[in-house]
């Protein structure tokens, strides 16, 4: 199983931007140094909670800064950018990292960004631009002949190349970076969509049921096109605290960064979306009892290389495998030693231990 780490990413608010994306970068470099695989950047535009609405600014820096590690934004939001800019962007970072790029992408889901971009999220109006704009750049990434695409959303012309202009930049990877894509919601028709095209599934929640149907979508999607899903591509994502003892973990959990960033911010986001249900493990669990010792008991993985390693195998078992572990990044550049000893624990203690680590499941 390989480990990658996924960055919303979420910071208090008080945290300067550049303050912020410093410790993005520290974060990113010692994954890189401790042999993680992934790196994965969110965009948001309204939120002072998850405050980088340019990932790809980041991802550029990290290049520089790093030896191995993939990176990804994770995602582009497709209908906040024009495709062929966007298209053109990843491409030339992809040509920067040497093939070291994923183009994750995304509808949206934060109403305040669909109120600035004047986008209709509540009507499904981002899920057609998505598919509209991922249609454009892989498009532009793959045709070589001259076409007029016309869309309902944009309209853009890929001229013959001349002698001194023209179309003249496609990928580092060919044909494209691997294109990845992220579910949230019970039996999630993004990750169908994802079957379909072929595009890396990615699951997000704690609750392993709702995980569990995302690859049924994502299958039954594969299905339909006569393609065959490989669980070694699937992306699994998890809250994860490691430390010597179960009740260190659990201090540094609970009563730190992690803990004040649900409290503060992801439980009432998601209690304002109506969305509690994803963070219970029981749907009779009434919403008032989910609180962060709530989920500190029943949906984050915390505790000590034994107790995590127990936990991952259960997860793993109830989903019947996955290939890659994407643990939650959390702002702890007040305590950096404390999260570094978390991540290099979990890769040098926990995933050994693991009876799952090296086993495949179809």
């Amino acid at each position: 199983m390989k480990l990658g780490i996924f960055m919303m990413p979420i910071h208090p608010p008080e945290r300067s931007p550049y303050d912020a994306a410093e410790w993005d970068l520290e974060m990113i470099r010692y994954a890189d140094e401790i042999g993680w695989s992934e790196a994965w950047i969110g965009e948001h535009f309204t939120s002072e909670w998850e405050p980088v609405p340019a990932p790809d600014l980041l991802l550029a820096q990290a290049i520089k800064q790093t030896k191995q590690i993939k990176l990804a934004a994770g995602a582009h939001v497709l209908p906040y950018h024009h495709p062929a800019e966007l298209a053109h962007r990843v491409a030339f970072l992809d040509h920067l990292s040497q093939g070291r790029i994923l183009f994750g992408i995304g509808s949206g889901g934060l109403p305040s960004d669909y109120t600035l971009f004047n986008v209709d999220g509540a009507n499904g109006e981002n899920r057609k631009m998505t598919q509209e704009a991922l249609e454009i750049i892989l498009k532009l990434w793959t045709e070589k002949e001259p076409f007029d695409y016309k869309g309902n959303y944009w309209h853009v012309t890929k001229e013959e190349k001349g002698s001194l202009t023209g179309p003249f930049l496609y990928p580092y990877q060919q044909p494209h970076p691997p294109v990845a894509i992220g579910g949230l919601t019970r039996n999630s028709g993004t990750l169908k969509i994802a079957g379909k095209m072929g595009m890396l599934p990615m699951s997000f929640g704690l609750n392993n049921e709702t995980i569990l149907s995302h690859w049924s979508a994502y299958v039954e999607g594969a299905e339909l096109a006569g393609k065959t899903p490989n669980r070694d591509e699937w992306r699994v994502n998890k809250d994860i605290f490691v430390a010597d003892t179960d009740e260190e973990a659990y201090e540094w959990s609970l009563g730190s960064a992690m803990g004040r960033s649900y409290k503060e911010y992801t439980l009432p986001l998601f209690d304002s979306f109506g969305m509690i249900s994803n963070f219970k493990h029981h749907s009779d669990v009434p919403d008032e009892e989910v609180n962060i010792e709530y989920l500190a008991r029943n949906a984050w993985i915390v505790g000590s290389p034994d107790t995590v390693a127990n936990k991952l195998d259960a997860v793993y078992e109830q989903l019947g495998g996955f290939g890659t572990l994407l643990v939650t990044g959390f702002d702890y550049s007040e305590n950096p030693d404390v999260w570094k000893k978390s991540m290099r624990l979990l890769k040098e203690e926990v995933v050994p231990r693991m009876k799952h680590n090296r086993q495949k499941v179809y």
